[in-house]
């Protein structure tokens, strides 16, 4: 529904067409407002457009666009068929144009006059004037009268764009009098009094803040104009140090301005030199309209910086001057303190007793008396110490060395020391030295870290009941200082003048009324960095073949500059790098599996924890063969042949007979031969035959000349066949006898004879001697009879079983198994003759047959060993 408001607008809308009929005679579109408006940032606008001298559109075909972008259609409200309005939020701080525009295709008319059915508005964005606060005015001194220039500062409330900008107007009156006024775009501006600067009357000041969104103005001050004025400060201060009153220094001035124009407070102040801790004179100590002042509680012979300012309306500036005061009494002990160093070789040690001036030295001192006490001596005299009176240039008190002495370990002392200066002497200090080994316990638990550019320690109390104080060293190469902390401290600060990359070892000692106890230490920096220079390496020792051992010499303390937490170990050999990480404290490695005959380039990198430096480049080279090897070698191999020549001998020895049958087979010696003495005439003793020449032969009781023997049968021994003779007459010698042969004679054929000689180019004398007596447990013939000797010009060699008997037996007795079902007997002399046969070897036992007996055909009866033997061989049985 359509409001009371609305309806008024889209009347000023007809009467404005009505008055501006030229206007909308080319343009069919107005809107409301019609002018550049200023929004202020987060509140919404509306706008109304309606359709003047047309009825080619109707409010339908209305819609609204902002920048480019078209307004939903749910911000629309229709107002009637030819107007309608929209509301849009104010977001974004840019400016934007907001049209009203009809839809091209709702009639050609339209679409060829676009421009008569379009119309904007543009809005500009902003936020409305904070209200100044802070405002300060104030009328400067010049020469010696006030300025009648009159500056206010404000600060400035809330945001501001460059479309709707903030001015302000600096408002003031004199009350009664002029009102100024003057505007400005910034922070501050300032007003011209006309004439003089208005004493001792009321000024009104207030700042207003404007813009297109509003306008708003400051708290306003109504106040004397005198409490706007800032005066020069205090000139031509002097402060004096008088002798009698070195603690009380009296202190003038005068003042910047004539009192006729009022009276002026006073603010003083003074500090240490070099302090940033400023100490304030109580207000109320100081009274106003004064030209002069006396300090209390300074320190005697220190110097201040004092400083004073005044106040009519505002706090001058401070102006000051600096100043000592005069000498006092020293009021404070010496800093006494001692270093000790052990003796090599003897039971002492190097003793420096040190100091440095009190605390409240109170003037310079000139001298240091001294008296070094035993317990059981205490009239020694004073020594007098001269003071170079030298001060050191960063503030810090000099240390004076007072006496160095050496000192026995069992030998304890006291040392009693005052200060001296031009005033008078200090309490006295005494340090006492225990014996080595007495010393009273340490600290617990000691820490040490830096922050914040400081050195910190934190540690826990020992248990002692009489423990009195701290006291803080730290000791760099030659340098050494100390500061001395309450006995209820846990945690200082080193508050010396400390060095970055310089390490300290800083030691905290425990003090027994006097006596000194067992420091706890620890090494600190203050800072570390990267090392200036690594390590110089080196071998230990010649170089192995497998591997080569490396050290280093550390690198100077004054070039670590940090704390070496690691070394890595490069080398490159064959063509490979390897790296090796070592802890810090190490100082040589192994290096282990190296190439043999291999050159190594080797360096080493130092760390800390802020960097590392590398060294230079060392190179080696590793053995082709490791010391000892080639030695070992040698006597390995020597050994090994020694064993094996010693093993040999030893089997030799060991199998000597074995060795002699192999390399060198026994051959009979024929001159060694019975047969060789033997005669017809004077035949020999027939021996008895051994009992292990037919050992493991089964023979039957039979006699030699037993008519019943197997041979019985054979009346007459078989015929010699020539052939055969010649078929086996290849060796020549004399044989040795057999234990089995029978006695014979050599006999001849004289139709053979000659044959036999022919063919035969020497004869051979077989010959044996046959005991009559029983083998074994045969049954001999119960007629003894002498031994039978038979001889034989037989050319057959010798067998083997002759001249080894043992091979006969051994061979004889595995054959005999194979015949238990025979006669033992014919199967022995088959099994000997076929051996013989085998051998070149003629047969044992038996005598040549005549001619006639080549003849005989063995019986039926006869046994397959006879009847072969008397075939082959034409022998028969003496």
């Amino acid at each position: 529904m359509v409001s009371a408001g609305e309806l008024l607008l889209l009347a000023g809308l007809v009467l404005a067409a009505a008055a501006t009929g030229g206007f909308y005679q080319t343009n069919h579109l107005v809107t409301a407002p019609q002018t550049t408006q200023f929004l202020e940032i987060g509140s919404n606008f509306k706008a109304t457009c309606m359709i003047v001298n047309t009825t080619e559109v109707t409010a339908d075909d209305l819609y609204w666009k902002l920048s480019e972008t078209t307004v939903s259609k749910e911000l629309y409200t229709k107002l009637n068929e030819s107007a309608i309005s929209v509301t849009v939020p104010v977001t974004s701080v840019q400016s934007e144009w907001l049209f009203c525009r009809a839809k091209k295709g709702k009639s050609p008319y339209v679409f060829l006059n676009t421009g008569k059915f379009m119309y904007g508005v543009l809005l500009k964005k902003g936020y409305p004037p904070g209200k100044p606060e802070n405002v300060f005015c104030v009328a400067v001194q010049e020469k010696t009268t006030i300025s009648s220039t009159f500056r206010c500062d404000w600060a400035t409330v809330g945001r501001q764009t460059s479309d709707v900008p903030t001015k302000y107007t600096l408002n003031v009156v004199v009350i009664h009098i002029r009102n100024y006024s003057v505007s400005t775009e910034g922070t501050h501006a300032q007003v011209e009094f006309v004439d003089t600067y208005p004493h001792f009357m009321t000024l009104e000041i207030w700042v207003e803040a404007h813009n297109m969104l509003g306008k708003i103005e400051s708290e306003r001050i109504t106040q004397d104009a005198n409490s706007f004025v800032k005066t020069n400060p205090p000139s031509d201060i002097k402060v004096i140090s008088e002798k009698y009153f070195p603690t009380s220094p009296l202190m003038n001035w005068t003042q910047p301005i004539n009192k006729s124009y009022g009276k002026l407070k006073y603010e003083i102040r003074f500090c240490t030199s070099g302090s940033p801790n400023w100490t304030y004179v109580p207000k109320g100590d100081i009274a106003t309209d004064i030209q002069s002042f006396r300090l209390q509680s300074l320190q005697p012979y220190t110097e201040y910086i004092t400083q004073v300012r005044c106040q009519l309306g505002h706090w001058s500036d401070w102006s000051g001057t600096t100043m000592k005061t005069a000498e006092d009494r020293p009021t404070s002990k010496p800093d006494l303190w001692r270093t000790i160093a052990e003796v090599d070789g003897k039971n002492e040690r190097r003793v420096q007793f040190i100091s440095k001036d009190p605390v409240f030295a109170n003037g310079r001192i000139i001298t240091f008396d001294i008296k070094i006490q035993e317990q059981k001596n205490d009239n020694l005299q004073w020594d007098t110490i001269l003071v170079n009176g030298s001060e050191s240039s960063d503030g810090q008190r000099v240390i004076t060395v007072l006496k160095d002495m050496l000192l026995a370990d069992l030998r304890p002392v006291r040392l009693c020391v005052t200060a001296n200066n031009s005033v008078g002497t200090s309490p006295m200090a005494s340090l006492f030295i225990s014996a080595k080994g007495r010393e009273d316990p340490p600290v617990k638990g000691l820490k040490v870290w830096s922050a914040e550019g400081k050195l910190w320690l934190q540690w826990t109390p020992p248990n002692g009941p009489d423990l009195s104080e701290y006291v803080v060293e730290w000791v760099s190469g030659e340098q050494t200082d100390w500061q001395r902390e309450n006995k209820n401290t846990r945690l200082t600060a080193i508050k010396g003048n400390l060095e970055g990359f310089v390490r300290y070892t800083v030691s905290v000692y425990s003090i027994y009324s006097g006596r000194i106890g067992k420091p706890a230490s620890k090494e600190a920096y203050l800072k570390e960095g990267a090392p200036l220079e690594g390590p110089v390496v080196r071998l230990n020792d010649k170089p192995g073949r497998n591997e080569a051992e490396l050290g280093w010499v550390e690198i100077p303390l004054h070039r670590q500059r940090g704390f070496i937490v690691n070394y890595t170990i490069n080398y490159t050999g064959g063509g490979e790098t390897h790296e090796v990480t070592v802890p810090g404290n190490t100082v040589s490695y192994t290096l282990k599996s190296l190439s043999s005959n291999t050159k190594y380039d080797t360096w080493i990198n130092a760390s800390t924890v802020r960097g590392s430096a590398q060294s230079s480049t060392h190179s080696f080279t590793t053995l082709k063969y490791a010391p000892g090897e080639v030695e070992s070698i040698v006597v390995g191999v020597s050994l090994g042949f020694m064993f094996v020549v010693l093993m040999t001998m030893l089997l030799c020895l060991y199998k000597k007979d074995v060795i002699k049958e192999n390399v060198w087979p026994r051959i009979p010696n024929p001159g060694e031969s019975t047969i060789g003495n033997w005669s017809p005439d004077y035949p020999l003793k027939a021996e008895t035959p051994k009992e292990n020449c037919l050992s493991g032969i089964s023979v039957q009781d039979v006699d030699v000349c037993d008519g019943k023997s197997v041979f019985e049968e054979d009346k007459a021994c078989l015929p010699l066949k020539k052939d055969k003779y010649l078929s086996e007459e290849h060796s020549s010698g004399i044989g040795g006898s057999s234990c089995m042969s029978s006695p014979r004679q050599s006999v001849s054929d004289s139709d053979e004879g000659s044959d036999m000689a022919d063919t035969t180019a020497s004869t051979v004398q077989y010959s044996s001697v046959v005991a009559s007596n029983g083998y074994k447990g045969q049954t001999p013939n119960p007629h003894p009879q002498q031994a039978v000797f038979s001889r034989s010009e037989s050319t057959q060699p010798l067998l083997d079983s002759e001249e080894n008997p043992d091979m006969m037996i051994q061979e004889s007795s595995r054959q005999s198994q194979g015949f238990k079902q025979e006669n033992p007997a014919e199967i022995h002399l088959l099994e000997m003759d076929q051996q013989q046969e085998e051998e070149g070897v003629e047969s044992l036992g038996f005598c040549p047959l005549d001619e006639e007996s080549e003849q005989t055909k063995p019986s039926e009866g006869q046994s397959a060993a006879s009847s072969y033997m008397s075939q082959r061989e034409g022998y028969r049985p003496q």
